[in-house]
């Protein structure tokens, strides 16, 4: 059995553990507990460990992750997983806004709800969110999936690129340039394939609509000028 390093949020100050994670040739499982809600826990990892952080973190928890798989067994507030670039970012809990905000890479999945911006401006990075996701999510993403099995709050893609959005529940209104599209054989391919790389593989893949960029908006046009 592997050794698991734990580190106390209550003994040990965050500065040090952060540094203790940035270590040359890091290798190992991580543990770190009583995090009480502190801000930036476990950013910037770039090495291929696993980390377990046992209760709620603040701000940007798990940002510009690489290799690293990051498990948060409690609640994260804004910004987790912003900017990661590999790995995966795995929160137990519900997410504050702009979850995996900027990210290029990578997977995070949020067991519970997201709030506003979701994936916004996502440059490649999987999210899958097993509730619901707030208003503006996907707000100009680039790249990368973003699966929801939930409900979607409003102006969901606006001015969206080429990620694509699986949706489950029902919609409040999409944003701009942002339409639903059609499911091929080929998207419900790959809907099933990160439903369960996110423990929901018993998901009915035809229970989702796709939606994605009418590519309306991509050059501009004066007569869409209200649009942008």
């Amino acid at each position: 059995m592997d050794t698991v390093v734990g580190y106390d949020l209550r003994r040990m100050p965050l500065r040090d553990v952060n540094a203790a994670l940035h270590a040359p040739d890091l290798s190992g499982d991580f543990l770190i507990g009583h995090p009480d809600g502190a801000h930036n826990v476990a950013v910037g990892v770039n090495a291929p460990v696993k980390i377990t952080v046992d209760g709620h973190v603040g701000y940007y928890a798990a940002g510009m992750n690489q290799q690293a798989e990051v498990t948060i067994t409690g609640n994260a507030g804004t910004g987790v997983a912003e900017n990661m670039m590999s790995g995966t970012v795995w929160v137990k809990g519900n997410a504050s806004q702009s979850a995996g905000a900027t990210a290029h890479g990578g997977l995070l999945v949020i067991e519970g709800n997201a709030a506003a911006r979701c994936g916004i401006s996502m440059k490649g990075v999987d999210i899958v969110v097993g509730g619901n996701v707030g208003h503006m999510s996907a707000f100009m993403a680039q790249a990368g999936r973003l699966v929801v099995r939930g409900d979607a709050g409003e102006a969901l893609g606006d001015s969206i690129y080429e990620a694509r959005i699986y949706v489950r529940g029902e919609v409040a209104s999409l944003g701009a340039d942002c339409v639903a599209k059609e499911m091929t054989a080929e998207h419900h391919q790959e809907l099933e394939y990160l439903l369960k790389a996110a423990g929901f593989e018993d998901d009915d893949t035809s229970a989702y609509t796709r939606y994605g960029s009418a590519r309306a908006l991509y050059h501009f046009h004066v007569d869409n000028a209200a649009s942008y």
